[in-house]
Order: C-alpha cells, then sequence, then structure tokens
C-alpha cells in the first residue's frame, strides 16, 4: 500500500555514532517513525543520555562500544544479538576527524582515523552480517547505510588528510559490499553529509559557518530532518531497489559546482 511506503514501523536499527550529530539525527527520525533503535558511542553516559532523551518519543537503547577495532565489534554485535533476533538496519556512521597542517600531520592521525572511519565500517558490518541475515527477506532486504562525506567528492578546504581519503574508502567500499551482498537480500548504500551541525563540524562552522551558507546552493545546512529522511527511504520499502548507491546530502554543495 502506498502509505506504507516510506514505513520502518517495528524494524530494528542500530545506529553507532547514534549519541550525538549525524548519527543522533537519524536515530531520532527512526525512533519517532516507530523503529526499534539501538544507538551505540564510546562513552557509557553519552549513550545513557541518548538513551533517555530518545526514549521519550519511542523505543530506544544505549550500548558504550569502542568499534575502532575488530574485537570491539565483535562485542557489540553480541550485545545486540542478545537484545533483538535480528537486525533491518545498521547504520555504520561512528567516525573520527583529524586536521593538521600538511608538513605536520602525524601518523597516529592516519590510524585513528582510518581505524574506526573505514576499518570499523568493514568489522561492524561483518560482525552484523549473523542478525542482518536473519531479517533478510526478498521481498523486504536488511539494509546497510554507510554514512561518507561531500569531502570524498571534492577537495576538502581543511587540512584533514586522513578523513576524505578514508570517506573515499567508504564510498567505494559500499560498492563492493553491495555487489557482494545483494544475492543475500541485504542492500548496502552511502550518504555523504555536507554541512550539518555537529560536534565534528562545530569548530568549522563557527570560523566558516557564514561563507558555508553564502556559498550553498540552498543557501543554508542541513537540518535533523534532511538527514533523517535519506535514512528513512533507504530502510523503508522505497529504497528495497537501490543499492551500490552514494547519495550526496548537501545541498548541492559538491554537486553542482
Amino acid at each position: 500500500m502506498i502509505q506504507d511506503l516510506f514505513s520502518v514501523e517495528g524494524k530494528v536499527a542500530v545506529v553507532t555514532g547514534g549519541t550525538r550529530g549525524i548519527g543522533y539525527m537519524i536515530a531520532q527520525g527512526f525512533v519517532e517513525a516507530g523503529a526499534r533503535v539501538i544507538v551505540a558511542s564510546r562513552g557509557a553516559e553519552a549513550c545513557a543520555e541518548a538513551e533517555a532523551s530518545l526514549s521519550k518519543l519511542g523505543h530506544c537503547v544505549g550500548i558504550a562500544a569502542d568499534l575502532s577495532s575488530e574485537a570491539g565489534a565483535q562485542q557489540f554485535a553480541d550485545a545486540v544479538a542478545e537484545r533483538e533476533a535480528g537486525v533491518d538496519v545498521l547504520v555504520n556512521n561512528a567516525g573520527a576527524n583529524w586536521g593538521a597542517p600538511i608538513d605536520e600531520f602525524p601518523d597516529s592521525g592516519w590510524d585513528k582515523v582510518f581505524d574506526l572511519n573505514l576499518k570499523g565500517v568493514f568489522h561492524t558490518t561483518v560482525k552484523f552480517l549473523p542478525s542482518l541475515r536473519k531479517s533478510a527477506t526478498p521481498e523486504d532486504p536488511s539494509r546497510v547505510i554507510n554514512i561518507g562525506s561531500i569531502d570524498a567528492i571534492q577537495v576538502p578546504n581543511l587540512e584533514t588528510y586522513s578523513y576524505s581519503a578514508c570517506k573515499a574508502g567508504v564510498h567505494h567500499m559500499t560498492s563492493v559490499l553491495a555487489g557482494r551482498l545483494a544475492r543475500e537480500n541485504i542492500t548496502v548504500n552511502c550518504v555523504a553529509p555536507g554541512p550539518f551541525q555537529s560536534k565534528m563540524m562545530a569548530q568549522t562552522l563557527r570560523d566558516f559557518g557564514d561563507h558555508i551558507v553564502s556559498t550553498n546552493p540552498r543557501g543554508r545546512i542541513g537540518t535533523p530532518e534532511d538527514m533523517a529522511g535519506v535514512a528513512i527511504y533507504l530502510a523503508s520499502r522505497a529504497g528495497a531497489y537501490v543499492t551500490g548507491a552514494i547519495i550526496p546530502v548537501d545541498g548541492g554543495a559538491a554537486t553542482t559546482r
């Protein structure tokens, strides 16, 4: 029925890095749409705060997890499996950034960012495959939604070398995983956000916010509804035949210039 086209009611959705920023926007959208949501963050306190806040709107549980290692991804997947028989939607959003001048950019700035932003996406997806397979059907596939960045599409203004490189890796890995998992009724897509209000973007918006807004084709930064909307589309029946896609959500910042 057409009225159910964008429904995610009753689905189990896991959102990593879901206690703040873009992850929280997606988690809140899923909760308000009737999904059973699990959010993850490294900090137990942040998880408890997000759980308390989002539980006022629907069903939400917070689980502390460090997804920068394969062992941490396994522990998180096991914790979710103890709560839910299967997982319908996995949003790989947890991420870190590092900025430094090119002559000073340290090796640790590569390791930290790649371990979480790229290897973490792969390990988390793999460890959740048993739960995703349990929920997957030909008519209603399970979904993996990776969060990339428009910095993987355009050359960023800031010196965040490891961040833009790893997000380009996330974009390509999305296509590779989509090809591998399509026959198992699991779709894999990627959202590439532009400027949104988040902790990671806070300093950039303080320093360059007016310029970013004035040069954005839509004349504003993204809102929670913009991010929740694309995630709900991909997770609902409306997006069931879409896989391997990279979807910029940036007001045209990287796609019209």
